[in-house]
């Protein structure tokens, strides 16, 4: 897989007064994958917004390519592509308007048709599936460059075909050296994904 290019040496969070990891240390080489796996409030989701420089720890460092990783935390914001568990849409613009913000006509063309929604670019969002909803959310990892995908539960409401189609998404973005980092509780198509369980 190559050098390692996201490490995590000795992260520990508080929150409020409760100890929620401590010591955690762990790379991620280019082209690579990580599962977050454990149960609900192990923590998944808060490693997951630190790792986006939406958190801080109490102790240990983030390093990219060797150096600190939030030492410039708009340089390190253009690396993240972070999707939560919300969909973050709007839901009185049109499924192409949602990702207008994000590319040309032509880029948001190709992500819509990456996750099949292309057929719906002109409907107002409000009238989506939550399994739609979360396919357009999907659709804005297509839009950008950003090496780091940081997941949780990314395939929350999809079907079958569309965790497919997911799949392929992460399969072209780790073939050009980007890397994947997603919580979850179900599968997901990302062959030989190292995996980190926490407690």
């Amino acid at each position: 897989m190559g050098e390692a290019v996201l490490a995590a040496e000795g992260l520990t969070v508080i929150r409020g007064e409760r100890l929620v990891f401590a010591g955690l240390s762990f790379t991620v080489p280019r082209g690579g994958a990580l599962l977050l796996v454990g149960p609900n409030g192990s923590g998944k989701s808060t490693l997951l917004r630190l790792l986006a420089g939406l958190g801080r720890a109490e102790a240990g460092r983030l390093l990219w390519a060797g150096e600190d990783a939030l030492a410039d935390r708009t340089a390190h914001a253009a690396r993240v592509a972070y999707l939560g568990h919300q969909d973050a849409v709007k839901p009185g613009l049109s499924v192409a308007e949602n990702l207008a913000f994000w590319g040309g006509p032509a880029a948001v063309a190709r992500a819509l048709a990456a996750v099949d929604l292309a057929r719906l670019a002109e409907l107002p969002t409000r009238m989506l599936s939550a399994g739609q909803k979360r396919r357009l959310a999907l659709a804005r990892l297509a839009m950008g460059a950003a090496p780091l995908w940081l997941l949780d539960e990314p395939t929350l409401g999809l079907d079958t075909a569309s965790v497919a189609r997911f799949g392929e998404m992460l399969k072209s973005h780790r073939n050009t050296g980007g890397i994947v980092i997603a919580a979850t509780h179900l599968p997901l198509p990302l062959p030989g994904a190292a995996e980190l369980a926490l407690a």
